[in-house]
Formats: structure tokens, sequence, C-alpha cells
């Protein structure tokens, strides 16, 4: 596809700038935290207005243009595959898994979960599923955020992060590490090589690491054996939104 210096620029900044921005706003919520100025209730509301700014800022640039419409016929596939990444995502924190394989369990907080080597804070075996009073991830619960906020959470990651996540690391960067006009090589043309370092940095970006490469094995094989990264979005929309209800319903705010 053929672009003109506009066009270029704008379909580049697409694909980086909400996500970019996405990550500027968690940045300015660490500084803050840093020097003590982030009360509990900027958490949820800082998670909102990323979510929206994000939005608007995709919705204004047009990266889209790029890519054929979604076809129909990849719908099943990638609801699926979203459904199954969510099981992959939620199954080994489970108070089932606790109960019957509890080495298993302590062993995947440890070694699986961000950094390895120790446990994160939100894990306490005395406790679980429950959170230590107070914890951070708390502030996004309906008790403390109400449910307006914890609808624009859901939103934030069904919609907002997993389509701008998709763009960035399917639409762009895995195609850019190739060649710089990015937009001009398919989707469909595999590069293992590329493919699986994308994996790894996606995965990196996750706390839950392990699980995190999964979902992007899974988001960029959708992508590839589409052709469309709208696949991999919708994959990963799914994904996030059953991850997002079962915190809600069983108050595993941890995953928050």
């Amino acid at each position: 596809m053929e672009l003109n210096r506009h066009e270029r620029r704008s379909v580049t900044l697409g694909h980086i700038a909400p996500f970019a921005l996405w990550i500027a706003f968690m940045l300015l919520l660490q500084a803050l935290e840093r020097f003590g100025c982030c009360p509990r209730w900027l958490y949820p509301w800082t998670y909102a207005a990323k979510s929206v700014a994000c939005a608007a800022l995709f919705l204004c640039l047009k990266p889209w243009r790029v890519y054929p419409r979604f076809e129909s016929r990849h719908l099943g596939l990638a609801l699926l595959a979203g459904l199954a990444v969510a099981a992959v995502w939620i199954l080994p924190e489970t108070p089932w898994i606790a109960n019957r394989c509890p080495r298993l369990f302590e062993f995947y907080y440890r070694w699986l979960v961000m950094m390895p080597g120790g446990y994160p804070d939100y894990y306490q075996p005395s406790l679980f599923p429950a959170l230590p009073a107070g914890h951070l991830s708390l502030a996004y619960s309906v008790d403390e955020a109400g449910w307006g906020m914890v609808a624009m959470k859901l939103f934030g990651s069904a919609v907002t992060i997993a389509v701008a996540e998709e763009f960035f690391f399917r639409g762009f960067l895995y195609r850019w590490l190739r060649q710089g006009e990015f937009w001009k090589i398919p989707l469909a043309r595999f590069d293992a090589q590329t493919f699986w370092m994308v994996v790894a940095v996606f995965g990196l970006e996750h706390d839950r690491w392990l699980a995190g490469m999964m979902a992007g094995a899974v988001y960029g094989w959708l992508a590839v054996r589409t052709g469309n990264v709208w696949a991999g979005a919708l994959a990963h929309g799914v994904t996030n939104l059953v991850l997002g209800i079962y915190v809600v319903l069983s108050r595993q705010y941890g995953f928050w």
C-alpha cells in the first residue's frame, strides 16, 4: 500500500502513540507514588483517564486504514483463542488449584510471576484469595471505586489497551524489526526469529510473564494466520474482558 508522507506519519504514530501514552500514564503515576503524592482514589481515575485518552488518540490517527476489513469467518477463531488465553491466565491462580496442588500453586507464584524467586505482594497463602488489608489493588474494587470506575476499568482493559497493544506489538513491532516501512510487509508473512522476539518482549511486559508469553504467541499466531491485526485485538479483548469479569465476581483483585 502506497502512502503519502502525511499518511505514513499518521499510520506510524497510530500504531505507537496510544501504547506509548498508556505507558506514560503509568510512569507518571509511579513518579507521583515516589514523591508520596498519589492518594488511593487517583488510581482508578487515572486508569479511566488514560483509557479515554488513548482510545481518542487511536481514533484520531486511524492506523487501521492499512489493514483489510475484519472478516466474519475469523470471528469464531478469535473468540475461542481469547477464551483459551483467559483460561491459561486464570486457572493457575484459582482456589481449586491452591487446594489440590499447593506446591504447584506456590511454585507458580514464586517463579512464574515477576520477579522470579520471590512472591508478589498480593500473594499471602493465609489470606488467599483475599488481598492484604489496604492493598493498592483494592483501590479498583467495587467497594472502593464504585461500579462506574469498575466499568471504566473493564473498558480500558478489554478495548483500549487490548487494541493498543496489538497494533503496537503485532501490527508495528513485529514488522518494523524486519523493515522500516512496516505497513508494506504482509502480516501473514511469518518470520520465526522476530515472532518469538516479540512474544518474549510482550510476555515480560506483564507480571505473569509466562502466561503473557503464551498469550503473545496466540495473538501473534492469529495475526499471521488471518493476515489482520484485528483478529488478535479481538481475542485480546475477549481475554481481558473475561479476566475482568472473573476478577469482579471472585474478588481476586490481585489480577488488577
